[in-house]
């Protein structure tokens, strides 16, 4: 009869953990970042940083 690896199943509940943890963290963010306005938002990804946005 096969062993339960003891070992592997720790690691699996650490990692949902931290997946969780990490989920949490991004959901309290994404609460806050309507509340801090746009002073906080990365530039636009085809922007180099002190371009002006083109219209």
């Amino acid at each position: 009869m096969a062993q339960p690896n003891y070992g592997f199943a720790k690691r699996q509940r650490e990692l949902a953990k931290k997946q969780k943890k990490e989920e949490k963290k991004r959901r309290k963010e994404a609460e806050q970042a309507p509340q801090g306005g746009e002073a906080g938002q990365a530039p636009a990804a085809d922007q180099t940083p002190g371009e002006t946005p083109q219209q």
